[in-house]
């Protein structure tokens, strides 16, 4: 079985409770860590909420990156989900835990588009035919 891409999901604990709550820190460290794993970013769009909270998204070419974040637990919640094979999610996220000082966290990778193609080449670009 092939897949379109991989799909990281993190939970991160004992998190920067300021860092989480900066909308601009918090939305530069996303774009850095998309730019640490060689993703080709597209748009950003980030909302700090009142009282507390960031949420965000930076659209890349190869998928997306989000992260909602809850200062007040020092809990923050992370997706980087990567189609192709020249993009590594585990390069953002390593990137983006560290930033945010995250203590303790827990990861699962997902496999996106699991396809049956038996001996057809997977291609992620498809070209019009």
């Amino acid at each position: 079985m092939k897949s379109l891409g991989r799909h990281v999901l993190a939970e991160m604990y004992e998190c920067d409770a300021d860092i989480l709550n900066d909308h601009e820190k918090v939305e530069d460290i996303l774009i850095d860590g998309a730019k640490e794993a060689k993703a080709t970013i597209i748009e950003s769009v980030f909302h700090k909420f009142n009282p507390y909270g960031v949420s965000g998204v930076v659209v890349i070419q190869e998928s997306h990156f989000t992260i909602h974040t809850w200062p007040e637990y020092g809990y923050a919640a992370l997706d980087c989900f990567t189609c192709g094979e020249e993009i590594n999610p585990w390069v953002a996220f390593e990137h983006i835990a560290k930033k945010l000082k995250s203590k303790n966290h827990t990861t699962m990778e997902i496999n996106r588009g699991t396809l049956n193609l038996k001996n057809k080449e997977l291609t992620h670009k498809p070209m019009k035919g």
